[in-house]
């Protein structure tokens, strides 16, 4: 079955998707370009297009396959790239791009600045600053910088720009209709995707299906997310998301059992805390104490390591299934003090409310 007949099947809206590449094949390409990349660099080095190319790919196959590890190894890269070649734009636009994974957003903002300086093309500049803008709640710039790109260019990197910025100012937007025209930025995207690798369009299919989970849409979540999977089958986020979807619509089972698979293959902790705080129905059982330790153990080396990235993450935890309010209080303030977003505002008086029910 193509990629294009499985995503069908995920809801009429999404029947006219663009055909790609199976997933399996896709991601064994992904491996073996990785693996030459990484002899090429060892055996006779690189150019600046190899080191770009090696760093952008190992976070790439980092995020589809859930690994926090290689993320780090695509930083540490982008690190030694930039010690190889510090005044090439694509050093500074690599190390940037990992900085800004990373919440390091200042940092990231400065190696842009300085690409820019040296000849980074404007519009990859101003893409890069929208993320970082979008990432900081500081949507009016990001939407500015995404007008503008779109008046230079409509194409698939430009509107799912603008779908990312919707989907992120929605959340502090009063009703749906936030969330429906940054549907329709998604849908745009994805019919102006003009590739054949899987990658790019299971990416804006996931971020399309989060942005409905958060709304409390599950069943429009799970149109984009089983979309995402159908082109990817093993992609760790979507599936997580799935899970939540389950979660949300009653099937604790069919979330607890792809919890288990995730937390098993995946050193991201939330799949290992989402699966505590599913099998913890009243009852403290050994696996529900296991996995919960496994976690509350990942949160404290992530939050020692990266503290912008994974404070928010971390203080999640502390109010669900880890039950620790005044840490979770803790990590909030620090998470709202690096990005005034609505979200971390939500988090903050999540927090506050959990301390002073406590209290009480």
């Amino acid at each position: 079955m193509s990629s294009a007949t499985a995503a069908a099947r995920a809801g009429g809206r999404l029947a006219d998707g663009p055909r790609t590449t199976a997933g399996l094949i896709a991601e064994g390409n992904l491996d073996a370009h990785l693996a030459g990349l990484r002899a090429r660099a060892a055996r006779e080095g690189l150019t600046a297009d190899g080191w770009s190319e090696l760093v952008e790919l190992t976070a790439l196959r980092g995020h589809v396959r859930g690994r926090i590890d290689e993320a780090e190894g695509a930083a540490t890269l982008a690190d030694a790239f930039v010690a190889r070649a510090p005044r090439d734009p694509r050093a500074l636009l690599a190390r940037a791009g990992r900085a800004a994974h990373f919440h390091r957003f200042a940092a990231a903002l400065d190696d842009l600045d300085t690409a820019a300086a040296l000849g980074l093309d404007p519009r990859t500049a101003d893409e890069e600053r929208a993320a970082v803008y979008q990432a900081l709640g500081r949507y009016d710039e990001a939407l500015a910088s995404c007008r503008y790109a779109l008046s230079r260019r409509r194409d698939f990197r430009s509107l799912g720009a603008m779908a990312r910025c919707r989907a992120e100012s929605a959340e502090s937007a009063e009703t749906g209709g936030a969330a429906d025209e940054a549907e329709s930025w998604f849908l745009a995207a994805r019919r102006a995707y003009r590739g054949v690798s899987p990658f790019p369009p299971a990416v804006l299919e996931f971020q399309c299906g989060r942005m409905w989970l958060e709304r409390g849409r599950p069943a429009r979540a799970r149109d984009w997310l089983e979309s995402a999977v159908a082109r990817l089958p093993s992609y760790v986020p979507a599936l997580g998301q799935l899970a939540e979807a389950d979660a949300a619509e009653g099937r604790t089972a069919a979330a607890v059992d792809r919890l288990r698979r995730l937390a098993l293959a995946s050193d991201d902790p939330d799949y290992a805390a989402g699966l505590a705080r599913h099998l913890d129905a009243g009852e403290n059982s050994a696996e529900v104490r296991f996995w919960r330790a496994r976690a509350a153990a990942r949160y404290e080396e992530l939050t020692a390591r990266h503290p912008e990235a994974y404070a928010d993450h971390a203080a999640r935890f502390w109010l669900t299934v880890g039950d620790d309010p005044g840490r979770a209080l803790v990590l909030a303030r620090e998470n709202l003090a690096l990005r005034a977003t609505p979200r971390a505002r939500a988090l903050l008086d999540h927090a506050v409310g959990r301390v002073g029910a406590r209290r009480r």
